[in-house]
């Protein structure tokens, strides 16, 4: 696996070194750190190239130094002059990337402005994985995922995960989300009815409906984790019903998950402004770090 990160000297983007740096094998894969000067020469228009240059090189040295040991030494430098989200898409593509890394800074109003800089650019103008990283791994014990299925991105996702190295401790679970109209319990105004023949039929009707989709999506759940990496295997997939967006992040909240991978399939203008975006409001609101992989049509 190729992977590029972008740094830039800051907590968020050594952060982002550094569980990037526990998803590869230094023995096989290559990483390459991407940097481009250009906030600093804006900053301080006056600096010479010879201020520019020490400043790369420490931006490199510190990222170098926050990957396992192991992996310094297949480590490549890539600078470039270009707007970060132009720099950092056109440095993956000439690289042959299979995945890209960035840092997200802040929460709230500061994130999306981050992410709409830089990071949401990158997202949405990637044709690979990209990890958008909000904290550095744990250190007491193993990485918590949570994979997230959906029919039409549960191939894609299934070739990303099995790209990276995942160590033995990794904490992974599979999780679904039942979303049809008719998907939940049976509601309270159709309960109160149940007496009447005709709604009688109709609570039945809807009550199968719900089990036959839960039971499939069950199924489809415990096939998806057998395509995946050991420990992914180990754990119950995870069968939530409602809004894909609001139970995953209740899901990633509730066992305080580190990571969230989810595909992102492509959708027209009208579909997103009238259902949204799952893997927007993910990457929007989600404390934990993101792995969007995206599919073509």
């Amino acid at each position: 696996m190729r992977v590029l990160i972008a740094v830039d000297g800051s907590r968020p983007s050594l952060d982002a070194v550094r569980l990037a740096g526990g998803l590869i094998d230094p023995a096989v894969d290559l990483v390459a750190f991407y940097y481009s000067p250009r906030d600093l020469e804006k900053r301080v228009p006056q600096a010479s190239r010879s201020i520019i240059g020490g400043a790369a090189a420490a931006v490199f040295d510190d990222a170098r130094d926050a990957l396992p040991e192991a992996a310094r030494h297949r480590v490549e430098f890539i600078q470039s002059d270009a707007a970060a989200a132009v720099g950092i898409l056109a440095s993956a593509a000439s690289w042959q990337a299979d995945m890209v890394v960035v840092g997200a800074r802040g929460h709230g109003g500061l994130q999306n402005l981050m992410l709409g800089s830089v990071s949401r650019a990158v997202v949405h103008g990637a044709h690979l994985p990209v990890l958008v990283v909000r904290s550095a791994p744990p250190s007491d014990r193993g990485l918590r995922v949570l994979v997230c299925h959906r029919p039409l991105s549960a191939a894609s996702v299934a070739k990303a995960i099995g790209h990276a190295h995942w160590p033995a401790a990794t904490e992974g679970r599979v999780m679904g989300v039942a979303e049809s109209l008719l998907a939940g319990p049976l509601p309270a105004w159709l309960e109160k009815r149940v007496r009447d023949p005709d709604t009688a039929a109709i609570a039945s009707a809807w009550q199968q409906e719900h089990d036959a989709e839960v039971t499939a999506l069950a199924g489809d759940l415990a096939a998806f984790a057998e395509s995946l990496p050991a420990p992914f295997r180990a754990a119950e997939p995870v069968v939530a019903q409602g809004n894909p967006g609001e139970q995953i992040m209740h899901r990633a909240k509730e066992a305080s998950v580190d990571l969230i991978v989810l595909g992102r399939t492509p959708t027209d203008s009208l579909s997103r402004w009238l259902l949204g975006s799952t893997s927007e409001a993910i990457l929007a609101h989600a404390t934990a770090s993101v792995l969007i992989v995206p599919v073509e049509k």
